[in-house]
């Protein structure tokens, strides 16, 4: 069962919700509106349900999650919790090779609600990096990521909004973005293992490819100890050969899973050989997921 962890569409409630909001985040027709950020045109095609299944066809399953740069979860709760209806909703309505991880807000947290999405049939809960940045995050998000360790559910972290006026189309992905899972990694390792010893949880884009400074940690009066969490996995969303065989230097192929971010960028091609690509396909999301053979509803 080949498994891409990470994928985005917008199904045909989630974007009528979108069209119905006048103020950000926002579609008019197929353009979208972010807080301090430009228009975008988005493609239909994306997230056409027949299209992506020709797509996805060398996989078995994949995950999709609400995009947390959108900025849904940081919204007033009465502003956050329709477009979270209308995304969970439409998720669960996808054709059987897709399952999907859960949103909930992040400004009031709300556990029993979270638990009862969840408990609807998703593979976990996401969570915006920009939520879990300090001791403080951690400590006021505690509910949410209790309510996981006692589901036994994983955690996936995503970049969250990256406001940047007067920058190239492709700065917030390759800064903020990245600048975000860098801190949310190591926020984590300080802050959220400790107080979740038995949480899994998964990081995009490689986390920012913030394993890779432990030297660093470690040059600045840090530990090295527990640098390879065996349930702090990384997905490969965006990235390639280069920065994946760097990564399985640092902590292992045993915590790399594949992710894709379809529509946005392709699955990773590596040259590491075909046990690792299994590894990264097939063996580590199941283990992530805690799944044998299909992820039942």
């Amino acid at each position: 069962m080949r498994i891409d962890v990470h994928q985005h569409i917008w199904t045909r409630g989630f974007v009528d919700a979108l069209r119905a909001r006048t103020t950000a985040p926002y579609l008019d027709g197929w353009t979208l509106y972010l807080d301090g950020e430009e228009p975008f045109a988005a493609n239909p095609l994306d997230h056409d349900v027949d299209h992506r299944l020709t797509l996805n066809q060398d996989l078995d399953l994949a995950l999709v999650s609400l995009s947390s740069p959108l900025g849904v979860e940081h919204l007033p709760p009465a502003d956050a919790w329709p477009l979270l209806d209308a995304y969970h909703d439409g998720a669960l309505e996808l054709p059987t090779s897709f399952r999907a991880w859960a949103s909930t807000c992040v400004t009031e947290v709300d556990a029993t609600r979270t638990a009862k999405e969840l408990d609807r049939g998703f593979v976990g809960l996401q969570l915006p990096a920009t939520s879990l940045l300090d001791a403080t995050a951690y400590a006021r998000l505690a509910p949410l990521l209790d309510l996981l360790e006692d589901r036994d559910r994983p955690l996936f972290v995503h970049p969250g909004p990256a406001s940047a006026p007067g920058t190239p189309p492709w700065w917030a992905a390759v800064v903020p973005y990245v600048q975000q899972m860098h801190a949310s990694w190591y926020a984590f390792r300080a802050f959220g293992r400790p107080r979740h010893p038995r949480l899994r949880v998964c990081f995009a884009l490689l986390g920012g490819l913030a394993p890779l400074h432990v030297e660093r940690l470690i040059a600045r009066g840090g530990s090295a100890r527990g640098a390879v969490d065996p349930d702090a996995f990384l997905e490969t969303s965006s990235y390639g050969h280069q920065a994946i065989d760097a990564i399985t230097r640092a902590v292992g192929v045993e915590v790399v899973v594949l992710g894709s971010d379809r529509p946005y960028a392709a699955p990773a091609e590596t040259l590491l050989g075909e046990a690792a690509a299994r590894t990264m396909s097939v063996t580590n999301p199941m283990r992530l997921l805690k799944m044998e053979g299909a992820v039942p509803r």
